[in-house]
């Protein structure tokens, strides 16, 4: 891929591995995105998995051409883009590694004092390769501590790190938003403040083009990208519409908001059903930030609550999940506890509005009481 004369792209793909940060499924597979900048001084922007480390090492060699790298330019530690830095010292032991300060803490705990030459930058600070050059701008807990992304002014290119990444294969002809969402709110959604603040930095700055660590090369009209992360970033709901998320152990309760879905739809509003026993969790996440509204449903389960709504509920209070509207649905065949201990978790959490809890006590026999559910739900 040819980003430009100046700047290339070196990065692989990954597509046999089965979940990226060993727990979210990736069935287009990954990529490792890694950059160019041929110019009187020569950077690298970042390496790659030390899955891909031969690969990406020829990609580097053909691009330069038997030219000599001058720097590299580390923007993240996590190893998916670090794990390859070894290999490019041993392979050009003159290169200078760019980081900050937290950058070679970080890195020195991964693989000792390896760096015979280096330059620590500071927020702000411009390193010159001759018509380009790069200026380093802190985008802490992005969503590592020591992460900074770089702006290269002639080109006007950023590189944005895992800001702007996707799951999936730069090449794949897939729709951007859902596998964006599902990559932004799982591995960065906790940290929307931080997000919000390299917003307001690059809205300072002409931008033609962004350079992720993960998926497709942004260009033209960024509007689209830099709108849904001022939206995901501030917790703003993406979309008016319900998202039911359902675990149910013999099948009562699916069937019940298989039922309520249905109802929902009749009455116009968009629904999304997600079957949270089978379905991806990440996606689930993903679902509940961009919708306005959400039901739970979930059966008792040993006094306590079925434990894959358990889980799901852990996983949208650790990103951060607020300003939503939130009903419940709980079922027990004798003493029903799951509405009670999901409210306490959701109280737990920002800006939620709580409304009813309906209780199926085993099986549904009466669909009055999810249409009358229904009509409250849309109503208040």
């Amino acid at each position: 891929m040819k980003i430009s004369d100046d700047v290339r792209y070196i990065g692989v793909d990954d597509t046999t591995l089965d979940l990226f940060e060993s727990q979210y499924k990736i069935p287009e597979g990954v990529s490792y995105n890694s950059y160019l900048i041929l110019d009187e001084k020569i950077a690298v922007m970042d390496t790659v998995d030390k899955r891909k480390t031969e690969e990406w090492l020829a990609n580097l060699k053909r691009e330069l051409g038997g030219k000599t790298p001058d720097y590299l330019v580390i923007s993240h530690m996590e190893p998916d883009h670090s794990a390859s830095v070894a290999a490019l010292i041993k392979e050009y032991p003159s290169i200078n590694v760019v980081g900050n300060q937290k950058t070679f803490t970080i890195a020195e705990r991964f693989f000792g004092n390896i760096f015979p030459v280096r330059t620590t930058v500071k927020d702000g600070e411009t390193l010159s390769l001759g018509k380009h050059s790069l200026t380093f701008i802190f985008a802490p807990m992005i969503h590592w501590p020591e992460v900074m992304v770089s702006y290269e002014a002639t080109e006007k290119i950023l590189f944005s790190a895992d800001a702007f990444g996707k799951f999936g294969i730069p090449s794949a002809e897939a729709d951007w938003d859902d596998e964006a969402r599902r990559y932004y709110i799982n591995i960065v959604g906790k940290y929307g403040n931080m997000v919000q603040q390299l917003l307001k930095k690059a809205s300072m700055l002409e931008i033609a083009a962004i350079c992720p660590l993960h998926g497709p090369v942004l260009k033209g009209d960024l509007s689209h990208y830099l709108e849904k992360y001022d939206v995901w970033s501030s917790y703003r709901p993406e979309e008016k519409g319900t998202f039911i998320a359902c675990a149910s152990i013999h099948g009562h309760t699916k069937e019940a908001m298989l039922k309520l879905k249905a109802i929902l739809e009749e009455k116009g509003e968009k629904t999304v059903f997600c079957d949270l026993t089978r379905e991806d969790l990440a996606a689930a996440v993903a679902n509940a930030f961009r919708f306005d509204k959400s039901i739970f449903a979930a059966c008792t389960y040993d006094a306590g609550l079925f434990p894959p709504m358990e889980d799901f509920l852990n996983h949208l209070k650790a990103k951060n999940f607020q300003n939503r509207k939130i009903a419940l649905v709980e079922n027990g065949s004798w003493a029903p506890f799951a509405g009670k201990i999901m409210r306490t978790t959701l109280e737990s959490m920002k800006n939620l509005q709580l409304g009813e809890t309906l209780t199926i006590p085993s099986a549904l026999h009466d669909e009055s009481a999810l249409v009358c559910f229904a009509e409250n739900f849309l109503k208040n």
